[in-house]
C-alpha cells in the first residue's frame, strides 16, 4: 500500500492523507476516482489499464508499479499494489539492533525453558492477520508477543499501536511494546518498556541488558496523618487506601522470562482521567485488584503501640542516648561498637526518667562511667555516627550531638521525615555536581584575558534522556517529602508565635555538621 498515488490519465498526484487529496479546487475527487475504479473492477479492465500507479518508493526507484483503490469499512482510504513484490518494496529493512533484539528476546525465553519463533503470521478472520516481531509460548498456554520499536521507526512512531494491541490480545497474545525512545514511552496506548540506545553488539551479547522504563513498583498506603505522600483525591487526609506506582528497573532478560511465566503482568491505572499502562509484578497486581474492588486490608507499616514511642530499630544518625551519658539499664555496652554505644537507644522502662531541671550546658555524669561505656571522656565531637545501609557513603552525614540533645522534642516520624529531606537534597545536589554544565548540547568558550584564571569553559555534550528522568525523579522526592513535613500535624500544637523558630529549630536538629577541614588536615 502507498499513500502517494499518480494518475496517468488526469496527471493529478494525488495524496490519500489529505481530505481533498492535495487538490482543494475539485469537490469531492476520490470518491469520482474510486467509483470510477470499481467500475472498471466490474467490467474486468485490468488494474494497468485504469490509470493508477504509485508515486512514491517505486516512482523514485524508476519501477512502474500499477494499483486499485480501496476504503476499508472504516472510511480508511488505500492504494494497493497488484503485484506483491512492489508492496516489499516499500518495507523498511530490518535493522541490525531489531535483529540484534529478536535473537536476544529468543535466548533468554529459551534460558527460562520456553519456546519462540519470529515473524509470526497469526490469523484473524478469514482474510487477514496479525504479524508479531516475536512469539513466546510461555507457562499454562501463555503467549507474549514482542514487538521492537527502535530510533530508525520514525519519529512518531507507529500510529496502530493501539488497534494491534487490541488485536494480539483478542487472539490471546499478551503485547509487549519496546523501545529505545523515551517518545515512544512516554505514549500510553500500550504497555512500553523502554532500554537505552545501544548498538547491535551490545545488545546481542550477554552482559546486563536494563530496562529504565515501563517497569512498577506499587506503593500501597493509607491517607492518614503518617502518609508520606499527598492524597490524590485533593483532600487533606482522607483516611482511604491508595497506590502510587513508582519507576524500577529490571533487567530484560528478566523481563522476557518473567512475562513468559507469569510473575511480571500488564496492568491499567487509572490516575486522573488518564489510564497509564505498565508491568508490575502479580503479586502486586492481585493487590491492586483487591484495592479497587475495596475489600484490601493495609497494614500501618509501622506497628500501634503507644506506650513505647522509640524505634526498635538501631539509630542511624540521630543520638537517642540519655541526657547524662550513661548506657540505660538492661542494655549491654560491651556488645557495641563505640558508635552505637555513644548513640544507643533506651529501651522501654517501668517508670519514666526525670532528668529534672538541667542547665542549658550539659555536665558530666557525677560517677565517672566505665570504660567502654558512653561519655568515657571522649569528647562528643569525635562521636561519628554509623553511616546508613541505603545512603552512599560519599555523601553520608554527621550530625552534632550538642544540638540534638538540647532541641525540643520532636516526633520521631517528623524528625525522620526532615531527616530524609536532608539526604534527598545531598544526594541531588551530588548528582547534578557531577552532570554536564548545560541540560541541552552547547559549546563552549574562551574567558578571555582578564578571566584567564578560571580556565576556558569546555563543550558540554547536554544531559542524556536517563539523567533528565533521574533528575526529575529526585525533585518529585523533594517535592513530596517538604509537603509531608510542612503537613505534619505537630505544627498544629506549637503556638503561632513560635512556629518559625521551632521549623527552624526541626532544621538544625537534623541538619549534617559541616566538615572541619583544618582539624581534617
Amino acid at each position: 500500500m502507498a499513500n502517494i498515488v499518480w494518475h496517468t490519465t488526469y496527471r493529478l498526484l494525488l495524496d490519500l492523507k489529505q481530505e481533498d487529496l492535495g487538490h482543494e479546487n475539485f469537490d469531492d475527487l476520490w470518491n469520482f476516482l474510486y467509483k470510477a475504479d470499481r467500475m472498471a473492477a466490474q467490467r474486468n479492465v485490468p488494474v494497468s489499464e485504469r490509470g493508477l500507479q504509485c508515486g512514491g518508493v517505486c516512482k523514485d526507484a524508476g519501477v512502474v508499479a500499477w494499483m486499485y483503490l480501496r476504503q476499508q469499512a472504516n472510511g480508511r482510504r488505500e492504494a494497493v499494489h497488484e503485484r506483491k513484490e512492489d508492496e516489499e518494496r516499500h518495507k523498511a529493512p530490518v535493522s541490525d539492533e531489531h535483529k540484534a533484539y529478536q535473537e536476544r528476546i529468543l535466548r533468554a525465553a529459551e534460558e527460562g525453558g520456553f519456546h519462540g519463533d519470529c515473524e509470526v503470521r497469526t490469523p484473524v478472520g478469514r482474510s487477514s492477520f496479525i504479524q508479531t516481531d516475536t512469539l513466546i509460548e510461555g507457562e499454562g498456554g501463555r503467549r507474549i508477543g514482542w514487538e521492537v520499536q527502535l530510533s530508525s521507526a520514525g519519529f512518531d512512531g507507529p500510529a496502530s499501536v493501539k488497534s494491534r494491541a487490541a488485536k494480539a490480545a483478542k487472539r490471546g497474545i499478551t503485547p509487549a511494546w519496546h523501545t529505545d525512545r523515551a517518545d515512544y514511552a512516554r505514549r500510553s496506548d500500550t504497555q512500553w518498556t523502554r532500554s537505552n540506545n545501544l548498538p547491535a553488539h551490545v545488545i546481542a551479547k550477554i552482559g546486563d541488558l536494563r530496562v529504565i522504563s515501563g517497569y512498577r513498583a506499587l506503593d500501597f498506603w493509607v491517607c492518614d496523618l503518617r502518609a508520606v505522600y499527598p492524597c490524590p483525591d485533593g483532600v487533606r487526609r482522607c483516611g482511604k487506601p491508595h497506590v502510587t506506582p513508582k519507576p524500577r528497573d529490571v533487567l530484560f532478560d528478566d523481563l522476557v522470562r518473567r512475562t513468559a511465566a507469569g510473575t511480571i503482568v500488564p496492568v491499567e491505572y487509572l490516575r486522573g482521567t488518564k489510564v497509564d499502562r505498565f508491568w508490575v509484578t502479580d503479586a502486586d497486581r492481585d493487590r491492586l485488584t483487591d484495592l479497587q474492588a475495596g475489600v484490601i486490608i493495609l497494614h500501618p507499616t509501622q506497628p500501634d503501640d503507644s506506650s513505647s514511642k522509640t524505634s526498635p530499630n538501631l539509630p542511624t544518625c540521630r543520638p537517642t542516648a540519655s541526657l547524662d551519658g550513661s548506657v540505660p539499664a538492661g542494655s549491654d555496652a560491651t556488645d557495641l561498637i563505640p558508635e552505637q554505644r555513644a548513640f544507643a537507644p533506651a529501651p522501654p522502662q517501668a517508670e519514666a526518667f526525670d532528668p529534672g531541671p538541667q542547665p542549658p550546658s550539659l555536665s558530666a555524669p557525677s560517677s565517672p562511667p566505665t570504660p567502654g561505656e558512653a561519655g568515657s571522656g571522649e569528647p562528643e565531637s569525635e562521636q561519628v555516627t554509623p553511616p546508613s545501609a541505603d545512603f552512599p557513603t560519599e555523601i553520608e552525614q554527621v550530625y552534632d550531638p550538642s544540638v540534638t540533645t538540647t532541641a525540643p522534642a520532636f516526633p520521631d516520624d517528623l524528625l525522620q521525615l526532615q531527616e530524609r529531606l536532608h539526604r534527598a537534597h545531598a544526594e541531588h545536589r551530588a548528582y547534578l555536581a557531577e552532570l554536564p554544565w548545560s541540560v541541552e548540547p552547547m559549546a563552549g568558550w574562551a574567558r578571555g584575558e582578564r578571566f584567564s584564571h578560571r580556565g576556558d569553559v569546555p563543550d558540554s555534550p547536554g544531559w542524556s534522556d536517563e539523567q533528565k528522568e533521574t533528575v526529575d525523579r529526585m525533585r518529585a522526592e523533594l517535592r513530596d517529602l517538604s509537603i509531608a513535613v510542612v503537613d505534619h500535624p505537630h505544627w498544629a500544637t506549637v503556638p503561632r508565635e513560635g512556629l518559625v523558630d521551632a521549623r527552624m529549630q526541626l532544621k538544625k536538629q537534623t541538619r549534617p555538621v559541616e566538615p572541619d577541614v583544618t582539624e581534617a588536615a
